[in-house]
């Protein structure tokens, strides 16, 4: 009864900040809600060192370079740890992923003034985001996740629907089961088993989502499942935990630098990154230590 006494209200307490999470994401993809802009010292050559970029919504790695998705953009780290501008597009990118082909898909909103539609759909650039294609759904959704499988299934988590989607080729799209929740993460050693940050814990599913098990166990913000022995995960506050038995049971690592996440994602069994107020930190030895790759300050309007 103690050890149940004892952590009931710190579950608890993730949970809330989770589900005020939740909503702010949501409310968050409102088409009212511009981006702001980069400040004014901003170019393509560098932000400055401490260059003020809104929300981070997502991280990718291809050919060893690091990419990360923002309010204003998609930047890589410079030589001095300064957001670089990665082509010209400073879109909202809310949903972010790196295929396995080095393929990158987006989603979001558009910058101010560029025109077109409040919601992107998917987005594919094949130059490491120095140019974009629309590929699907321009003005009908907005995905806040976005990750792949290895048999190159697409999967979107649609927030303003609360609804799962699936593609085979990011084009024609199935919708999967109804759910509220922050971030997926899709096996690689089984396309059709995807994992849900939910506010009531881990929520799983083995067919492919279109259903779910309810959320259950450790209450996490943001999932990413590098390789087969390479899951983990982010609360709410920072702590990094890592997933055995395909996320039934996670086991507590450290605590990421910088604050509360923004965003998560794994290479393999020892390289991974994590996003958070202040920047981006990468890890070499399976989360136990941190260095930050990248310095940010967060920006007025940011998510």
């Amino acid at each position: 009864m103690t050890t149940h006494s004892t952590r009931r209200p710190a579950t608890a307490a993730a949970a809330l900040t989770l589900t005020l999470t939740l909503t702010l994401a949501l409310a968050a993809c409102s088409p009212s809600a511009e981006p702001s802009r980069a400040s004014s010292g901003d170019t393509a050559h560098g932000d400055g060192p401490t260059a003020a970029l809104g929300h981070i919504h997502g991280l990718g790695l291809r050919g060893g370079h690091l990419y990360v998705a923002t309010h204003q953009g998609v930047h890589t780290p410079g030589a001095d740890g300064s957001p670089v501008l990665v082509g010209e597009r400073r879109d909202d990118f809310m949903g972010f992923t790196v295929t396995a082909d080095g393929a990158f898909l987006a989603s979001g909103h558009p910058a101010p003034g560029t025109g077109g539609p409040a919601d992107l759909g998917l987005l594919t650039s094949t130059d490491a985001g120095l140019t974009w294609r629309e590929t699907s759904l321009a003005g009908q959704v907005d995905f806040h996740a976005l990750d792949t499988a290895r048999d190159s299934t697409v999967y979107g988590y649609d927030s303003a629907n609360g609804l799962l989607r699936a593609s085979a080729d990011g084009i024609a799209w199935d919708d999967r089961a109804a759910l509220r929740a922050l971030d997926i993460a899709v096996s690689p050693a089984d396309p059709a088993t995807v994992l849900a940050s939910t506010e009531s814990g881990v929520a799983r599913s083995t067919d492919g989502g279109r259903t779910f098990a309810p959320g259950a166990g450790r209450v996490l913000a943001y999932l990413s499942w590098g390789s087969p022995d390479a899951l983990f995960g982010v609360d709410p506050d920072g702590v990094l935990f890592r997933g055995t038995d395909g996320g039934a049971a996670w086991t507590r690592v450290s605590t990421v630098p910088g604050g509360a996440p923004q965003a998560l994602t794994v290479a393999d069994a020892r390289r991974l990154f994590v996003a958070t107020g202040d920047g981006v930190y990468e890890s070499r030895d399976a989360g136990r230590t941190f260095e930050r790759r990248m310095a940010v300050k967060a920006a007025a309007g940011g998510h």
